[in-house]
């Protein structure tokens, strides 16, 4: 009998989290899951924090390079959640493992680059086992994903077509970035400097769709301080766009361009009106410039990293519950109708949030979404879980759905 869910990188900061959701959530018998890492003694130390429930809880030992381990694990999981990054570093092998196994896969990943690398190699074995692969399953890209998929349902539902034009916009967020989301980001920046072709791979909009896609629209990018009219406001680079954008036009495409053929899609930070709003628009772009500037440049980046969180750190339990997000997206219809709707959610969200995400979702790929209704492959969380994931993330991971009517 497999385990509906193995948490690989169970000992990691956002793993020890998502193992906490997991053990409150459930009582003794609902669910049969098991926790995975490298470190036998730490993961003996967290089934020691966890409810008296899940004491039991079945441990699973296995280094992210140990292909054989790996295997092992994959046999004994119907899901596998994975939280061990950066998955360009470490992530590939059990991609490959799930991949051939048949064995469903899910994970926290914002790196674009490492994501089409695993498409372009494992899409037709996933296919031919039946596995289902979806990366992306935490703050980036699950808020801007799913974001888009509730607006185009309300949209069709009250004007009888989806926007083709959306725009996403960060009204307000506490909480910093995680240790493991700024190693995936010095990653990135250390690939690009040194590949001038996967620079241009990076610069398409379109580079997680297949190939063949229609969709051709010329989409719209902030890289400086911009003003916005829909919202009255500068607005600034946001530092996740290139990520949640990139998987946004992989849903509309894996659907059949259900969103249109020149659907256009970006993503932002308010700054706020006026001078101040200006100001703080420039501020905001010089610091997402010179970051991924400097994490690209090997001396520049050994002084970074002396000052960001590294992997495993992250802030305490009160810091994490002080966290939340609150994102806006206005959309607009080829008729020039216009319709808002808001995201938030109630932790921080590189850490609290993103856990309960990421949980929620591989409950969800083991218990919503049958394996005969649904073919193996690449997916994104909009497309393999759509409403069913909203469901969830509202009712038991602190996320909100809702219609603004114009405000």
């Amino acid at each position: 009998m497999k385990h509906e869910i193995v948490v690989f990188g169970a000992t990691s900061f956002v793993g020890q989290i998502l193992c906490r959701h997991l053990a409150e959530r459930f009582g003794a018998g609902e669910l049969d899951w098991a926790m995975a890492g490298r470190s036998p003694e730490k993961l003996d130390d967290l089934r020691a924090t966890l409810a008296a429930a899940h004491q039991d809880v079945p441990l699973i030992v296995a280094d992210a390079a140990d292909e054989a381990a790996l295997r092992e694990l994959a046999s004994e999981a119907r899901v596998v959640m994975s939280t061990v990054g950066p998955y360009a570093v470490y992530g590939e092998p059990l991609v490959k493992v799930c991949a051939e196994s048949g064995t469903d896969y899910c994970d926290l990943t914002g790196e674009v680059q490492w994501m089409r690398r695993m498409i372009e190699r494992y899409e037709k074995t996933a296919a031919a086992t039946g596995a289902r692969i979806v990366h992306c399953c935490g703050f980036d890209s699950i808020p801007s994903d799913l974001g888009v998929f509730f607006l185009q349902q309300q949209a069709f539902e009250r004007f009888g077509s989806h926007c083709e034009r959306v725009k996403m916009r960060v009204r307000a967020m506490r909480g910093g970035a995680s240790g493991g989301t700024v190693a995936s980001m010095m990653n990135i920046a250390k690939e690009l400097a040194a590949d001038p072709a996967l620079r241009r791979e990076m610069a398409n909009p379109y580079s997680l769709c297949p190939p063949d896609h229609p969709a051709k629209a010329r989409q719209p990018n902030v890289v400086f301080a911009e003003r916005d009219e829909d919202f009255d406001a500068w607005v600034a680079p946001f530092v996740m766009g290139s990520v949640n954008t990139r998987v946004v036009h992989r849903s509309n495409v894996l659907a059949g361009c259900a969103y249109g053929n020149n659907f256009r899609y970006d993503e932002a930070v308010l700054t706020g009106r006026g001078i101040g709003g200006y100001v703080a628009a420039m501020g905001v772009a010089s610091a997402v410039g010179s970051f991924m500037l400097g994490a690209g440049i090997a001396p520049a980046r050994w002084v970074l990293e002396k000052f960001v969180p590294a992997p495993g750190e992250g802030p305490s339990p009160e810091a994490q519950e002080k966290g939340f997000f609150d994102l806006r997206f206005v959309g607009r219809t080829a008729d020039g109708e216009k319709l808002s709707v808001r995201v938030t959610g109630d932790r921080d969200p590189g850490y609290g949030s993103t856990a309960k995400m990421l949980s929620q979702a591989g409950l969800c790929l083991a218990r919503d979404i049958a394996k005969e209704n649904t073919a193996g492959g690449f997916w994104t969380p909009a497309t393999i879980f759509g409403d069913r994931l909203i469901e969830r993330l509202r009712r038991d991971a602190g996320l909100t759905f809702e219609v603004l009517d114009g405000r």
